[in-house]
Protein backbone atom coordinates (compact mmCIF):
# COMPACT_ATOMS: atom_id res chain seq x y z
CA UNK A 1 0.00 0.00 0.00
CA UNK A 2 1.26 3.52 -1.05
CA UNK A 3 0.82 6.23 1.39
CA UNK A 4 -0.09 9.53 -0.37
CA UNK A 5 -0.27 11.87 2.85
CA UNK A 6 1.01 11.40 6.17
CA UNK A 7 -1.25 13.71 9.02
CA UNK A 8 0.86 14.09 12.29
CA UNK A 9 -0.66 15.94 15.80
CA UNK A 10 1.10 16.05 19.22
CA UNK A 11 -0.62 16.12 22.47
CA UNK A 12 0.72 16.60 25.81
CA UNK A 13 -1.55 16.77 29.40
CA UNK A 14 -3.47 14.19 27.83
CA UNK A 15 -7.53 14.32 27.84
CA UNK A 16 -6.50 18.47 29.67
CA UNK A 17 -4.25 19.32 27.85
CA UNK A 18 -3.39 20.52 24.06
CA UNK A 19 -3.52 18.70 21.02
CA UNK A 20 -1.14 20.74 17.91
CA UNK A 21 -0.51 19.56 14.27
CA UNK A 22 3.08 19.52 12.87
CA UNK A 23 2.38 22.70 10.81
CA UNK A 24 0.22 24.45 13.48
CA UNK A 25 -3.02 24.87 11.80
CA UNK A 26 -4.65 22.65 14.21
CA UNK A 27 -3.99 23.91 18.17
CA UNK A 28 -6.83 22.88 20.23
CA UNK A 29 -7.18 23.22 23.91
CA UNK A 30 -8.58 19.38 25.51
CA UNK A 31 -10.68 19.39 28.42
CA UNK A 32 -12.65 16.53 30.06
CA UNK A 33 -16.20 16.49 29.34
CA UNK A 34 -18.53 16.11 33.09
CA UNK A 35 -19.84 12.69 31.52
CA UNK A 36 -15.83 11.76 32.30
CA UNK A 37 -15.56 13.10 35.75
CA UNK A 38 -14.30 16.45 34.64
CA UNK A 39 -15.25 19.84 35.16
CA UNK A 40 -16.99 20.47 31.70
CA UNK A 41 -14.32 23.85 30.73
CA UNK A 42 -14.80 25.08 27.24
CA UNK A 43 -12.75 22.74 24.85
CA UNK A 44 -12.64 20.13 22.83
CA UNK A 45 -12.03 15.94 23.37
CA UNK A 46 -10.83 13.24 20.90
CA UNK A 47 -14.12 11.81 20.59
CA UNK A 48 -14.94 15.05 19.38
CA UNK A 49 -12.20 15.10 17.14
CA UNK A 50 -12.56 11.53 15.46
CA UNK A 51 -16.41 12.66 15.38
CA UNK A 52 -15.41 15.80 13.23
CA UNK A 53 -12.53 13.44 11.24
CA UNK A 54 -15.03 11.16 10.55
CA UNK A 55 -17.36 13.06 9.57
CA UNK A 56 -15.47 14.96 7.00
CA UNK A 57 -13.71 12.04 5.53
CA UNK A 58 -17.24 10.08 4.81
CA UNK A 59 -18.51 13.03 2.95
CA UNK A 60 -15.17 13.18 0.72
CA UNK A 61 -15.96 9.27 0.36
CA UNK A 62 -19.57 10.30 -0.55
CA UNK A 63 -18.87 12.95 -3.29
CA UNK A 64 -16.11 10.38 -4.89
CA UNK A 65 -18.51 7.54 -5.59
CA UNK A 66 -21.11 10.01 -6.01
CA UNK A 67 -19.14 11.61 -8.81
CA UNK A 68 -17.88 8.45 -10.40
CA UNK A 69 -21.91 7.61 -10.89
CA UNK A 70 -22.63 10.86 -11.99
CA UNK A 71 -24.79 12.23 -9.16
CA UNK A 72 -24.57 15.81 -7.83
CA UNK A 73 -23.89 15.94 -4.07
CA UNK A 74 -26.08 18.76 -3.01
CA UNK A 75 -23.38 21.58 -0.68
CA UNK A 76 -25.45 21.18 2.20
CA UNK A 77 -24.99 17.37 2.46
CA UNK A 78 -24.30 16.62 5.85
CA UNK A 79 -22.69 13.34 7.68
CA UNK A 80 -22.87 13.35 11.52
CA UNK A 81 -20.95 11.15 13.17
CA UNK A 82 -21.56 10.22 16.93
CA UNK A 83 -18.77 8.70 18.69
CA UNK A 84 -19.56 7.36 22.34
CA UNK A 85 -16.75 6.39 24.72
CA UNK A 86 -17.55 4.19 27.55
CA UNK A 87 -15.66 1.19 29.17
CA UNK A 88 -14.91 -2.19 27.52
CA UNK A 89 -17.03 -5.59 29.12
CA UNK A 90 -13.72 -6.98 30.10
CA UNK A 91 -12.77 -4.05 32.95
CA UNK A 92 -9.54 -3.72 30.96
CA UNK A 93 -9.68 -0.36 29.37
CA UNK A 94 -12.46 1.38 27.46
CA UNK A 95 -14.00 1.25 24.12
CA UNK A 96 -15.77 2.99 21.55
CA UNK A 97 -18.88 3.17 19.85
CA UNK A 98 -19.38 5.07 16.09
CA UNK A 99 -22.89 5.62 14.49
CA UNK A 100 -22.83 7.76 11.06
CA UNK A 101 -26.47 9.33 10.10
CA UNK A 102 -26.07 11.27 6.21
CA UNK A 103 -28.66 13.65 5.10
CA UNK A 104 -28.67 13.99 0.70
CA UNK A 105 -31.25 16.51 0.46
CA UNK A 106 -32.77 16.23 -3.01
CA UNK A 107 -31.50 12.76 -3.52
CA UNK A 108 -33.98 10.30 -4.06
CA UNK A 109 -33.23 7.96 -1.35
CA UNK A 110 -32.60 4.86 -3.21
CA UNK A 111 -29.84 6.57 -4.67
CA UNK A 112 -28.58 7.53 -1.45
CA UNK A 113 -28.90 4.69 0.13
CA UNK A 114 -26.66 3.30 -2.36
CA UNK A 115 -24.17 5.86 -2.30
CA UNK A 116 -23.91 5.86 1.12
CA UNK A 117 -23.32 1.81 1.09
CA UNK A 118 -21.00 2.72 -1.34
CA UNK A 119 -19.27 5.67 0.59
CA UNK A 120 -18.78 3.34 3.59
CA UNK A 121 -16.55 0.78 1.57
CA UNK A 122 -14.41 3.61 0.20
CA UNK A 123 -13.97 5.60 3.27
CA UNK A 124 -10.56 4.89 5.37
CA UNK A 125 -12.50 5.79 8.53
CA UNK A 126 -14.90 3.06 7.63
CA UNK A 127 -12.36 0.39 6.81
CA UNK A 128 -10.46 1.02 9.87
CA UNK A 129 -13.45 0.65 12.03
CA UNK A 130 -14.18 -2.39 10.34
CA UNK A 131 -11.16 -4.38 10.38
CA UNK A 132 -8.88 -5.13 13.20
CA UNK A 133 -6.38 -2.04 12.09
CA UNK A 134 -2.73 -2.74 13.96
CA UNK A 135 -1.60 0.43 15.17
CA UNK A 136 2.29 -0.13 15.83
CA UNK A 137 3.38 2.07 18.87
CA UNK A 138 7.02 2.97 19.80
CA UNK A 139 8.85 5.05 22.42
CA UNK A 140 10.96 6.92 21.45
Amino acid sequence: MSILYTAQASATGGRAGRAVSDNGVLDVVLTVPKELGGDGATGTNPEQMFAAGYSACFLGALKAVAGKEKVKIPEDTKVTARVGIGPRDDGTGFHIEVALSVNVPGVERAVAERLVAAAHIVCPYSHAMRTSTEVPVSVE
